[in-house]
């Protein structure tokens, strides 16, 4: 299967409210349409994961960041361009997303992805990704994609084929919280 048809697949069971697992520009993810409250609620139920715990969304640029979040601040873009890691940024005042997804104060993750893989199935699907680590939670993250369970992959709609044969150490991103006031409060490095 080509890379294209791969995620082709993915975003027909995305578009229809489906779960997928697939790589990402740092571990093995979960995803889901970020807009969708009902698979956001099936990603917390196969992760057995407590929904009061945010999960992260992944998109394909800054501007389709925008969409999601009201007033991000300049400094946000200043860590974007200048990490040299994958980072993301958890912001105030997201909007258009599943309900479910925001955290209680109003605060969303978010990260900028620039992995070819993940970025052109963000960029195909149009909406942001549910990017959560494809584990059960309190086990460890899966850093390639022989390291998810069977319980995942039996869980899920669709289990992305490429960079399956993967095999070296992958780590999750950094978390950066940034208050709309500019504020910045490192929350995993």
């Amino acid at each position: 299967m080509t890379q294209a048809e791969d995620i082709k697949q993915a975003v027909e069971v995305l578009k229809r409210g489906g779960i997928i697992l697939y790589p990402t520009d740092t571990i093995w993810g979960i995803g889901c349409d970020a807009t969708n409250p009902d698979a956001v609620k099936r990603v917390y139920e196969i992760k057995h994961r407590d929904d009061s715990k945010a999960m992260i969304c992944l998109v394909d640029s800054s501007m389709r960041m925008q969409r999601y979040v009201k007033d991000v601040p300049s400094v946000a873009w200043d860590l974007i361009e200048m990490a040299t890691k994958p980072t993301t940024v958890i912001l105030d005042n997201a909007v258009n997303l599943a309900e479910n997804l925001i955290a209680e104060d109003g605060s969303i993750a978010m990260r900028v992805t620039s992995e070819p893989f993940s970025k052109e199935l963000c960029y195909r699907f149009q909406k942001p990704l549910v990017s959560t680590s494809a584990n059960i939670s309190g086990e460890p993250a899966a850093s390639n994609y022989r390291d998810i369970s069977e319980e995942l992959l039996k869980a899920v709609d669709y289990v992305c084929w490429s960079r399956r044969q993967e095999h070296k150490p992958h780590t999750p991103s950094s978390i950066i919280k940034l208050t709309k006031e500019g504020e910045i409060t490192l929350i995993r490095k």
